[in-house]
This record gives C-alpha cells, structure tokens and sequence, in this order.
C-alpha cells in the first residue's frame, strides 16, 4: 500500500514537469491554453506535497502502532 502512495505522489510531479514544458514552448503561440496548463502545473505540486505529508503521517502512525 506505501509503495503505490509513494508512486502517485511521483505520478504528480511527473505531471508538474510536463506542464511547465508546455508552458515553456506555448508561451508565445496560445496564452489561453498556457493558463490552463499552469493551473495543472500548480494543482499538480500542491497535490504532490499534499500526498507526501499525507503518506510520511500515515507511515508515523503505522510505525507507532507497532511500538
């Protein structure tokens, strides 16, 4: 269960990476698709943290259970 939460909070930043990309190439062609894109970017890493405090808690709690 730990190795696919920590695989989809890689999943996000994955997806963080190719947003800033295709800001970076449509900046000059298509501002209204580039704001699209920087939204995902940005929902993107909040998500990314959000999922790794969320898991290294999760891990806290299983850990202490067993202590």
């Amino acid at each position: 269960m730990i190795k696919i939460l920590r695989y989809t909070e890689y999943l996000y930043l994955a997806v963080a990476i190719i947003s800033v990309y295709k800001i970076a190439t449509l900046w000059d062609v298509d501002r209204d698709e580039t704001y699209l894109f920087i939204f995902f970017a940005l929902v993107s890493v909040g998500m990314f943290i959000f999922r790794r405090n969320y898991r290294k808690r999760f891990e806290k709690q299983k850990r202490d259970k067993q202590d």
